[in-house]
């Protein structure tokens, strides 16, 4: 397939390195942004202040999952900002009680907290879980049990949960009573259980690790947390921050699992771009959050709500979870043929339209130059870990839109190769 723009070539504009050049000098240095400065998008599509056009496979980390600027979206928001921004949790509004009344309806729960991001979410889901065992158990029953490449945020309770010690490192001890175990091993679960389940307030995991090699959780996996949860009244909590709304092909992964959850957090996809996260769960836990145990200064804000609502009215609906399922297949069948052609990937693996290309031997470590030369020809990708490229396009892509990425990658993949 012809490539419409190539920019493998091209240099960025003055206007570009003037941007870049500023990130430097006035931002803390934690982040290493592309070169590439966004100027507007349109879709799955995003252009650069020197006019280029890239195909967004990225999407802002599985956050814009209706693309850029979705008309129905800008309405939505647009509408909200003339009649009401910001009136804080002492006061409620119709945005956010419309929201949770959507989520409930849509799920197993009973009752909703709202926040803004992710790592706001899970810190709430945590703390609740352990408060439930605290107010029900007391003693020493709070002990959290997680897994190794887990990622569920970057505040310190968060990110000491996660079980990527990179992210915790230099920050001086880590919060008391949390354990990681290997991902999708029963059999060490179900050991650890025996020994420590009394001690047991929560297990957390993403049913699909995201950061950690986008790696789904196994049947088996979730059937055994699920009993050792009921056994040792010990809450499951899932984190479908990046796996809910729909980037599975159903609204929330655990659906597909055949397992309910007690907690669950969902943020990213949630206002495809506009910040926002909700805690559900049901109300025997709910009730234990009582007034003034948590809270958040603009959690469940009137505009981030409307266009959450809207959010969920476009994905929950049959059409664009059909579209995920069918433009997955078509993706991880064209992923297979470019790498069966090139010798590139061990493994196609991941769930609807979040995907991670596993790179074989000789290619170890190297799935930020294969990301960098997708950049360059004019496709946005991520990485998770050093090995594996990840793809996370928006929900209502096209079939011609996976057809032309597909072609933008295999131009980068056959420049990667020859390095």
């Amino acid at each position: 397939m012809s490539i419409e723009l190539s920019i493998t070539e091209s240099q960025p504009d003055a206007e570009t390195s003037r941007w870049r050049d500023l990130h430097d000098r006035v931002m803390m240095p934690n982040y290493d942004p592309l070169n590439m400065v966004p100027a507007h998008g349109q879709g799955s599509w995003l252009w650069d202040e020197a006019g280029n056009r890239y195909l967004d496979f990225a999407g802002g980390i599985a956050v814009s999952a209706l693309g850029h600027a979705n008309s129905e979206l800008v309405e939505a928001l647009t509408g909200q900002a003339r009649k009401l921004w910001h009136v804080s949790n002492i006061l409620t509004n119709q945005p956010a009680l419309e929201l949770a009344r959507k989520l409930i309806d849509a799920t197993f729960a009973d009752k909703v907290f709202f926040a803004n991001s992710g790592s706001e979410a899970n810190e709430a889901a945590l703390k609740l879980a352990r408060r439930v065992a605290q107010d029900r158990h007391a003693g020493d029953k709070y002990e959290i049990l997680a897994f190794e490449n887990a990622f569920h945020g970057r505040t310190f309770f968060t990110v000491s949960v996660g079980g990527q010690s990179k992210y915790s490192q230099g920050f001086g001890p880590n919060p008391a009573g949390i354990s990681h175990l290997p991902y999708n091993h029963s059999h060490a679960v179900l050991e650890w259980f025996e020994k420590h389940g009394d001690r047991v307030c929560a297990v957390i995991l993403e049913p699909c690790q995201g950061e950690g090699g986008v790696i789904p959780a196994t049947r088996e996996f979730v059937d055994t947390l699920r009993t050792c949860c009921d056994r040792y009244n010990a809450l499951l909590v899932f984190d479908e921050v990046q796996t809910g709304m729909g980037r599975s092909g159903s609204l929330y992964l655990h659906e597909k699992l055949g397992v309910v959850p007690d907690i669950l957090t969902t943020a990213k996809a949630l206002g495809c771009g506009f910040p926002i996260s909700a805690v559900l769960t049901i109300d025997g836990v709910a009730e234990h959050l009582a007034v003034g145990t948590h809270g958040s200064t603009f959690g469940g804000n009137p505009m981030a709500c409307a266009v959450a609502g809207k959010v969920i009215d476009i994905i929950n609906t049959p059409e664009m979870l059909n579209n995920v399922e069918q433009r997955s297949r078509q993706l991880m069948a064209g992923l297979e043929n470019i790498s069966q052609r090139y010798h590139l990937f061990t493994e196609i693996r991941g769930i609807g339209l979040l995907l991670g290309c596993v790179l074989m031997e000789p290619y170890q470590d190297k799935a930020r130059d294969l990301m960098t030369l997708c950049n360059e020809s004019g496709l946005l990708a991520l990485v998770a870990g050093p090995n594996v490229l990840r793809l996370a396009p928006p929900l209502n892509i096209s079939e011609s839109e996976i057809a032309e990425g597909l072609a933008r990658m295999e131009e980068a993949v056959a420049r990667f190769v020859k390095l």
